[in-house]
């Protein structure tokens, strides 16, 4: 059994960057994406039970930690806790060109525009790779609700960032913002 659990554990710890990633992209606050991946991991040793070998482990993985955005962000608005939207970390990695370092955080901040519902289909499809019916199941959404999700996300992104609008970091999606952006 402990070959096993050195198995799991170390399929964990390769998918400890991605998951970094993708909470950082949805919190965008180190320290809370930080936390986020620490209680995927806990609740992923503690239901690996559940997890069985030869699946997608990643996409197993990104459903827990999906969810526990999702349970972190209601618990917070239930005890009444105001959630702001802090400051945008950089990605990893060094640029040295700065017109690409000035077009990444512009990048960065017309994601934090973007409803969480589009963000998150962006992210798991062009910054993770991921199969739409990975996302979707992961989301626990239908194939179809992925792709509109997709398509309006990167059209809206793509408005955004042709005119620089709503460029402010912190700066939160309002309703009928495409269609002013359009």
């Amino acid at each position: 059994m402990s070959g096993i659990m050195s198995d799991f554990a170390r399929l964990l710890e390769d998918e400890i960057p991605r998951l970094r990633r993708y909470a950082r992209a949805l919190t965008r606050d180190v320290t809370r994406a930080d936390d986020l991946v620490q209680n995927c991991l806990v609740r992923a040793l503690a239901k690996q039970h559940l997890w069985q070998p030869g699946t997608d482990l990643r996409a197993w993985l990104f459903t827990i930690l999906h969810n526990q955005h999702v349970n972190d962000l209601r618990d917070a608005l239930r005890e009444g806790a105001h959630i702001t939207d802090e400051a945008t970390q950089s990605l990893p990695g060094v640029i040295p060109n700065a017109i690409a370092s000035l077009q990444l955080r512009d990048l960065e901040r017309a994601m934090a525009i973007l409803p969480e519902e589009q963000r998150q289909v962006i992210l798991l499809v062009g910054l993770e790779g991921m199969r739409y019916e990975d996302v979707a199941r992961i989301l626990d959404i239908p194939v179809g609700t992925v792709r509109s999700r997709l398509s309006r996300g990167r059209h809206m992104l793509r408005k955004i960032m042709e005119r620089g609008l709503g460029m402010t970091p912190g700066r939160r999606y309002e309703p009928g913002y495409a269609r002013r952006a359009a």
